[in-house]
């Protein structure tokens, strides 16, 4: 199974890529994976929350192919431990998906058509974070729940 994270705009602080990254390095280990930045739109801030919605939600489903198993990562989202994450992704493995997809949306969330795609709806906490600060808690996440999986020591209970 090939995760694929799509994202939108770019990280502009350096320490947050930087921490992505070495996630990102540590997750290559355990599983195929493809991260899409949509780039930020260029005329944004002429634009209302809506109309940004819309287009970003237009350049993430030039992304998706119809066998993609969608999850949003979205404040209004399923919450999960770490190791009910963790059995979540197994369950997904087994299950014979060719690519789960999971999309970080820009700061005003996701349009009503990517909505109507996603299979899934995942939220990391009721707390609200920056998009660019969720990157790195979902990939810390994602190599946390790999290490679960594989009986290592990262993760403590």
């Amino acid at each position: 199974m090939v995760i694929k994270i799509i994202l939108v705009g770019k990280t502009d602080r350096s320490e947050i890529a930087s921490l992505f990254d070495d996630y990102l390095g540590r997750l290559k280990h355990y599983t195929r994976l493809e991260v899409i930045v949509i780039p930020d739109l260029k005329n944004r801030k002429s634009l209302s929350d809506d109309q940004q919605k819309t287009e970003e939600g237009r350049l993430i489903l030039k992304q998706i192919e119809n066998s993609d198993a969608i999850v949003l990562l979205d404040e209004c989202g399923q919450m999960m431990s770490s190791t009910e994450f963790a059995s979540y992704l197994q369950k997904k493995m087994n299950g014979g998906i060719r690519q789960l997809v999971f999309i970080i949306g820009g700061p005003f969330g996701f349009s009503d058509e990517v909505y109507a795609i996603a299979r899934e709806k995942f939220s990391l906490s009721k707390l609200t974070f920056s998009h660019q600060m969720v990157r790195v808690f979902f990939a810390e996440q994602l190599y946390r729940a790999f290490t679960i999986l594989r009986g290592e020591s990262y993760h403590h209970r």
